[in-house]
């Protein structure tokens, strides 16, 4: 089986690179992938009709015609659609995209997995991984979480392992959000394990996958 995944920036690629493989196996051994970024998830287009630049690779501005030209294509078994949920309603934004996918004719054989309410979920959900990877961290702050809940997630983490926490980052301002967060990915998702985690959505995303390939 070949699955094309796309994911809505780089360093939830980064983590998808890590943990694929102890899902679906050892690449080309009996399924290949291809991880795909964008930069950023953006929004479904009206009529799913997409205007936007594709030099621009905004995820969900695009996802109407890439699942076109998916549906079209030999070769590609399945299309993963991995993408934060945000602020949205998380069902309801599930069934706007369940029904974009159905629009497409052909449509790709497609799963979408969110993350609630943003990938650092999945870490919060592992504090083994997470506190080996960071052993300075600070156990009352993760304590107040409440897993995949609408908090602020990627702020609280940051103000668990990252000296100054959320307020230090945003005040630096952009290149240190991104880089921070290839760094979390890089130094957490080696350590995670696929059968112990708290997060419901880590679930949902592990488990879709091996029924996907089963």
């Amino acid at each position: 089986m070949h699955i094309e995944v796309l994911v809505e920036d780089s360093s939830g690629e980064k983590l998808l690179a890590q943990l694929l493989p102890q899902i679906l196996g050892e690449q080309g051994v009996a399924h290949t992938w291809r991880l795909k970024s964008y930069k950023g998830i953006g929004r479904i287009p009206r009529g799913l009709t997409a205007k936007a630049d594709p030099a621009k690779r905004i995820l969900l501005d695009q996802l109407p015609r890439l699942l076109q030209g998916y549906g079209k294509t030999p070769g590609i078994d399945a299309v993963v659609v991995v993408v934060d949920t945000d602020r949205r309603d998380c069902k309801a934004f599930l069934r706007e995209l369940k029904s974009l996918a159905a629009s497409c004719k052909p449509a790709p054989r497609t799963l979408f997995r969110l993350a609630i309410e943003e990938m650092e979920a999945w870490y919060l959900g592992d504090r083994v991984a997470l506190q080996n990877a960071f052993p300075h961290a600070k156990r009352d702050v993760l304590d107040r979480y409440v897993q995949d809940s609408v908090c602020g997630t990627w702020e609280l983490l940051a103000d668990a392992i990252h000296a100054g926490g959320a307020a230090a980052i945003k005040k630096a301002g952009w290149p240190l959000p991104g880089q921070l967060k290839h760094e979390w990915a890089e130094k957490i998702g080696p350590l995670m394990s696929l059968d112990h985690n708290a997060s419901p959505s880590f679930g949902k995303f592990r488990d879709g996958l091996s029924r996907l390939i089963s």
